[in-house]
């Protein structure tokens, strides 16, 4: 995916997930959908094949996220780019499904960090078996990083 495409894919999803109050969420219902969602090896092999589709979109303009955005506004930011729509539908997602695998592994990898903590507690509402999912992949979920990692890296490179 094109440095810019997938700035404005993780714009929209680090709005939703890392700027959105608790409190918002909670009250749209928001919080307890990604605390709900169970990551499958399913799940994983469909997002990490999205990722890779969203890896060979060409690069489109499009605007960025907003802070305080529910689910469904993220949803239909992403839903707005036609090719990163295509791109998550080709690995067999719906765009909400990509939205809501990336929010529950983000959430379930800072559960797994802060648990690794001296005194960590898992926090409410965080699911023990996706934090158990979590590290059983942790290399597959590793090399999702590392390929979106240097592709950004080649990609900044030949812009230079």
């Amino acid at each position: 995916m094109s440095t810019h495409l997938r700035g404005i894919v993780l714009s929209v999803l680090l709005a939703g997930a890392c700027f959105v109050p608790a409190g918002v969420l909670a009250q749209n219902g928001d919080a307890q959908e990604i605390n709900a969602y169970v990551l499958t090896e399913a799940g994983l092999a469909k997002y990490t094949a999205a990722t890779r589709n969203l890896d060979a979109v060409p690069e489109q303009c499009g605007e960025t996220a907003e802070d305080g955005q529910s689910l469904s506004q993220v949803v239909a930011r992403l839903d707005a780019i036609p090719p990163a729509r295509a791109a998550i539908r080709a690995a067999g997602m719906t765009t909400r499904e990509y939205v809501l695998f990336s929010f529950s592994l983000l959430q379930t990898g800072l559960a797994s960090w802060g648990l690794s903590q001296p005194g960590g507690k898992l926090p409410a509402g965080i699911s023990m078996a996706n934090v158990n999912f979590y590290r059983a992949h942790a290399a597959a979920i590793q090399q999702i990083k590392r390929a979106d990692s240097d592709c950004d890296d080649a990609r900044d490179e030949a812009d230079r």
